[in-house]
């Protein structure tokens, strides 16, 4: 994939009622590499990958158009892009069309991730513990990119600089101690917020609440882990789910680590 091919990729996600915009892409590009599949000169199919320190990748974007599909050109696309990340632990997001071919892939699964997804709702003073508060991210947060790397259980260090420049950052501290964050950036039909991680659902809660509230009747996104109670109280607040994805891995899964955890994934691309 070489820069001059993003016209064509935007093209293709668009088709598949995706809703990434060229400055997605963009990002995606800058980030990591990507395959392309052509025919008759006209890119036709897509595949991108991201590397996280050196044991570590996610593949994303696996696209085909939808008068090549079922010619093969998704599994060429996978074996290829395999191919080039030959003895790196591998996570993907994979939606029910595409769980066959990644299972016979060596694929497993290891999580669940639910896409929320509307205008935000209008939401009420955060209910803060004593001690507690959400504040603005500041010069001297430089640990945030640690507690990131250790509560993924891989090296997001570099990543979480890179997208945290493109985004309005807010931190959850705890007795002046920083605990927890969200990142809240332009993406598809409005804004995403992502990744969010915290010490236990209060703190996402509180995290979340302050996104929402600062957008109350735009179009908001969050991609929420199941099993860490954030997608249940989204539903419950009214941002509802609207599709659902499974993670998997190929080779061993990352284990994180820390007081903190993981309540929405930075994108399904980048897991």
């Amino acid at each position: 994939m070489s820069v001059e091919d993003l016209h064509r990729t935007v093209e293709l996600s668009a088709e598949q009622s995706w809703p990434h915009r060229t400055e997605d892409w963009e990002l995606f590009y800058e980030l990591g590499e990507g395959i392309v599949a052509e025919c008759e000169g006209k890119v036709v199919g897509s595949i991108m990958a991201w590397r996280f320190g050196g044991n570590y990748a996610s593949i994303g974007m696996v696209i085909v158009t939808a008068d090549k599909q079922g010619e093969g050109i998704g599994r060429q696309l996978m074996e290829a892009m395999l191919e080039r990340l030959e003895g790196w632990n591998i996570t993907l997001n994979a939606t029910a069309e595409g769980l066959p071919l990644y299972t016979k892939l060596g694929f497993e699964p290891f999580a669940t991730v639910h896409q929320h997804q509307g205008l935000a709702p209008t939401m009420p003073l955060a209910d803060l513990r004593p001690g507690e508060r959400v504040r603005p991210m500041g010069a001297t947060d430089n640990m945030l990119p640690a507690i990131y790397s250790q509560t993924l259980g891989m090296d997001r260090d570099a990543f979480f600089e890179r997208i945290s420049r493109d985004s309005q950052s807010v931190v959850l501290s705890r007795d002046h101690e920083p605990v927890g964050f969200a990142l809240l950036r332009r993406f598809g039909r409005g804004r995403v917020i992502a990744p969010i991680v915290a010490p236990d659902l209060g703190g996402a809660q509180a995290l979340v609440t302050h996104w929402l509230g600062a957008k109350a009747g735009r179009f908001c996104r969050i991609d929420a882990l199941v099993g860490t109670g954030l997608s249940e109280w989204l539903e419950d607040i009214g941002l509802p789910c609207v599709g659902k994805v499974t993670t998997m891995v190929r080779g061993k899964a990352p284990k994180g680590s820390g007081p903190a955890k993981v309540f929405a994934v930075a994108s399904q691309a980048f897991g």
